[in-house]
């Protein structure tokens, strides 16, 4: 029987629109088949570039009906999403600009050396090729530049990989405008429309990891429905590649310098760090160690302030809402733990952004304070008042992997090198992705220099999905040793026809 898949108003509970049915196996069978018959046309880079910039100028040309999907299925609001839109425009378009480039293939080349020691050495031409169909499982806070038409389609895409996508049940219209798009876009291309393919349901999600046609996946959710995933993948006959962005506390140390200097400063932005989009980005500060004392007790005072001032919002569905309010509830019962703002219910389907604080001694070791170590999706973060350099080091142990790590530190320590600042940026730098000083994570530059990853559970592999350089996650290299100049691929050809860059010989040429 055709389960029904429909477009819900998070702000009202009620459905608006029946957007799809569930796809059922031998769907998920037929869409995989679809997109894999895509591959050879993907072959030729100027025909992906034409196609991320044709798919940007028409999500833009679109974007009326796109945003008011996507408003009316998630309640972030059009300011947020106008400025995601551009983003994620901006996102296929600089993927274009990779494909453009070339710098992507990784292209290696050695001569033949009859006289190289210890042995001779043979003509060796190496560079990156795509993996196949790639699997894309949208996230729920990101319904553009995280979902159908987001930076894991796009780095996909660029790379040579057709892409399906799983779409998010929070926002099936949104995912189903922007499959449409990117379909047009691949036909206008001269690409077969099953270049992208789009599957709604549970039960597809789970066939398409499995799908032995599938060679890589990409998936930003919870840390429980991302690892069952991760699971099913290494569990394949022939496992495959699954980055996933599964979950991240984001910690935040203050040092005593830096309280001092401006604790009022630090803790009015982290108010509006930990509740911007109604806590729901995945580089949310979740846990912040602050010290004991005079000037921490400022800063706690000034978040106070601010978190009060901070209204109520809409979380993206009505099971998100119910486990923060659990999550929060928990927390809050814990022996010690107070709550100068108190986060909770703000009405029907809102929730109230607040915080709790804990003493640091209270976390140095496993045990009943361990949820507090664990991320609460939503306007909620946990200050830990730290009375030594002892006791924040015992907390920084037990934390996990995480997408960032911020450091706010004094003017002085900040200019000493090889001090007690140097020290902790180090320690901060195991634990996360992308180390900030002085300010928020809350907001990921789409950069080349950019990561957005970090050690598990924060990714399951040591890849960005942001950036330039998350192209690098559906491509496999191969060298070609001893092979004939006429069945080489032109890339790796001496003549270079396509003007890649690459390192012949050992120099870097153009």
């Amino acid at each position: 029987m055709a389960v029904p898949v429909w477009s819900v108003d998070p702000r009202t509970g009620k459905q608006r629109e029946q957007v799809a049915v569930e796809a059922t196996a031998d769907e998920v069978d037929a869409a995989v088949r679809a997109a894999a018959a895509a591959v050879p046309a993907l072959a030729d880079r100027s025909v992906r570039s034409r196609l991320l910039r044709g798919a940007a100028g028409l999500l833009e040309d679109e974007g009326a009906a796109v945003l008011a999907a996507a408003d009316a299925e998630t309640a972030l609001g059009l300011p947020r999403l106008t400025g995601e839109l551009a983003r994620t425009a901006y996102q296929l378009r600089a993927f274009a600009d990779v494909v453009d480039e070339g710098g992507y293939l990784d292209v290696i080349i050695d001569h033949a050396d009859p006289a190289a020691q210890p042995v001779p050495r043979p003509d060796l031409r190496r560079y990156k090729i795509p993996l196949g169909v790639v699997a894309v499982y949208a996230a729920s806070n990101f319904p553009l530049a995280f979902s159908v038409p987001g930076g894991d389609t796009a780095s996909a895409l660029a790379a040579g990989c057709p892409v399906v996508v799983k779409a998010h049940p929070d926002h099936p219209a949104t995912s189903a405008l922007c499959a449409d798009i990117l379909r047009r876009a691949a036909v206008a291309a001269g690409l077969p429309a099953d270049t992208v393919v789009l599957l709604h349901g549970f039960e597809a999600g789970v066939e398409l990891v499995k799908h032995p046609l599938v060679a890589a996946a990409g998936f930003t959710g919870s840390v429980p429905g991302g690892r069952a995933l991760y699971d099913a993948a290494a569990a394949r006959p022939r496992p495959i590649p699954f980055h996933g962005e599964l979950g991240s506390l984001n910690p935040v140390v203050v040092t005593e310098a830096a309280a001092a200097e401006r604790a009022e400063q630090i803790g009015t932005g982290l108010a509006g760090s930990f509740t911007l989009g109604v806590g729901q980005f995945c580089t949310k500060p979740g846990l912040v160690l602050a010290p004991g004392g005079e000037h921490g007790d400022r800063l706690v005072a000034a978040l106070t302030g601010a978190a009060s001032d901070a209204g109520p919002g809409v979380l993206l569905d009505a099971r998100m809402r119910d486990n923060f309010l659990k999550g929060v509830a928990a927390r809050a019962a814990l022996p010690g733990v107070e709550a100068p703002v108190t986060a909770g219910d703000g009405g029907e389907h809102a929730v109230r952004p607040g915080f709790v604080t804990v003493a640091a001694a209270d976390l140095t070791e496993p045990g009943a304070y361990d949820l507090l170590l664990e991320e609460c999706f939503g306007p909620l973060t946990v200050v830990v008042r730290y009375g030594s350099a002892d006791e924040l080091a015992a907390v920084l142990d037990r934390l996990p992997g995480n997408l960032t790590a911020t450091a706010h530190l004094g003017t002085e320590e900040a200019a000493q090198p090889g001090g007690e600042a140097a020290a902790l940026l180090a320690r901060l730098t195991g634990l996360a992705g992308r180390v900030l000083v002085n300010g928020w994570p809350t907001g990921v530059a789409v950069a080349p220099a950019q990561h957005h990853g970090g050690p598990y559970p924060a990714t399951t592999s040591t890849s960005t999905s942001v950036g330039g350089t998350a192209i690098e996650r559906w491509l496999r290299p191969v060298a070609y040793q001893d092979t004939p100049p006429a069945l080489l691929p032109p890339e790796l050809t001496d003549a270079n026809p396509l003007a890649v860059p690459r390192r012949v010989d050992g120099v870097l040429v153009r």
